[in-house]
């Protein structure tokens, strides 16, 4: 009986406090606070980015992007802290994160012709972010003893182990949500809301739709697998735009998103020297890939892509000090770049500069939580320090979180072991 109360309680608990407004205005029942949505999307959002090989490094087109967004969701209704973010990778996609943030690749601005492209993109992103599309998803995959501890999320690293894990089983699939058609649908309506009311022509929302379909039939992009496009969707937004009528003068394009489209423009070919390095070093071919890293970083210095790739290259050749250097480089432009956080505290270790070493695995740990490998490397380095508890805690963590597939984790069960028997 006392169960049964507890949990009649704690359901009018949730309501009273969950009860929010979407972009129709009829209240609706989520479990998940906005609070706590946004805190979700902050601790999602440095793992999104390092999927997607981190942050463009110009703070020129990551300011203008942002500002692009911001004007645009100036006009939503639900006022949470957006923040529109450019990402190094090549592939065509931009997707939205619980609360919040807006992930854009490098591969999809450089197929945008005008700044009302731009806009139809983001509007559309910040239409599923406004009617809670994401929310619906994680109180699926959530449990109700999970979203009752997910209130301390700013300060992650001291959730258990089994909530982290779940955490970190939800964000792959975050990544590769596929909303409903009825979703879809609605994402359109807002998105084409949002840009018109913010001066933006309608007609860049239907021109990226229409460049979408054209590439479906060679090599659909990345946004069509979460996505869907049929032929009656831009039907039916074409025919939604039509009852507005637009008139009057609507925003085309800009000068500053031709000035900002021949920056990125100017790096492509440094790019595409990492892909091909990036196949070479899968391949094995490590002497061709190196040279065609080296090759990108020549054209375009600042490309931590390149820099992460090369770092690991000499530090396999036992180059630690060029290792180094190439990874600190890095940092230099991404902070947060998680990966090359790892890297850089991987080296040091090596190098046995053990409190440096320390440092980045700490701030690997704050980036991705979730993510074990952190865990271990700090494990080995307390270890190598004599600090054997500190040492058995990171281990345990890490066999916790995993993936139990990562070439570290039996090494970790090994070590875990050894000093539990000590």
């Amino acid at each position: 009986m006392r169960i049964i109360t507890f949990l009649i309680l704690l359901f009018f608990t949730f309501f009273i406090n969950s009860c929010t407004t979407s972009n129709s205005n009829k209240p609706f029942f989520t479990l998940i606070p906005e609070e706590k949505e946004i805190e979700l999307g902050k601790l999602y959002t440095p793992f999104s980015i390092d999927e997607f090989e981190g942050l463009y490094p110009e703070e020129k087109i990551q300011n203008y992007v942002n500002n692009v967004g911001l004007k645009i969701a100036k006009i939503a209704e639900r006022k949470v802290p957006y923040k529109f973010y450019v990402v190094n990778s090549g592939i065509i996609n931009a997707f939205a994160l619980p609360g919040g943030p807006v992930v854009i690749t490098r591969g999809l601005l450089l197929q945008l012709d005008n700044e009302s492209q731009l806009a139809g993109v983001l509007a559309h992103e910040l239409g599923h972010i406004n009617a809670r599309h994401h929310v619906k998803f994680l109180e699926k995959q959530l449990a109700l003893s999970m979203l009752l501890q997910i209130g301390s999320l700013l300060v992650p690293q001291d959730l258990t182990g089994e909530i982290l894990l779940q955490l970190g089983q939800v964000s792959a699939s975050l990544l590769t949500l596929k909303f409903s058609r009825d979703q879809e649908r609605e994402a359109d309506k807002y998105g084409f809301l949002y840009a018109f009311e913010a001066g933006y022509s309608p007609q860049g929302m239907i021109e990226v739709f229409e460049k979408f379909k054209k590439m479906e039939k060679k090599r659909p992009p990345e946004w069509l697998s979460t996505h869907p496009l049929p032929e009656l969707r831009i039907k039916e937004v074409k025919e939604y735009i039509a009852t507005f009528r637009p008139t009057g003068i609507l925003i085309k394009d800009t000068q500053k998103f031709q000035e900002i489209r021949k920056l990125i423009l100017q790096t492509k070919e440094s790019y595409d020297y990492v892909e091909n390095g990036k196949k070479a070093y899968k391949d094995g071919r490590k002497e061709e890939a190196k040279n065609l890293f080296e090759r990108a970083l020549k054209l375009y210095p600042k490309n931590t892509v390149a820099l992460i790739y090369l770092a690991k290259l000499e530090m396999e050749e036992g180059n630690l000090n060029k290792a180094k250097e190439y990874s600190e480089c890095s940092l230099k432009y991404d902070p947060n770049f998680f990966t090359a956080n790892i890297i850089s505290g991987i080296i040091n270790f090596k190098l046995k500069n053990y409190e440096s070493a320390l440092k980045f695995f700490e701030k690997g740990k704050s980036l991705i939580p979730f993510n074990g490998v952190s865990y271990y490397y700090a494990g080995r380095t307390y270890e190598e320090k004599g600090n054997f508890n500190l040492a058995l805690k990171n281990y345990e963590k890490a066999l916790e979180l995993g993936p139990k597939n990562e070439p570290w984790y039996r090494d970790c069960y090994y070590r875990y072991d050894k000093l539990r028997r000590f």
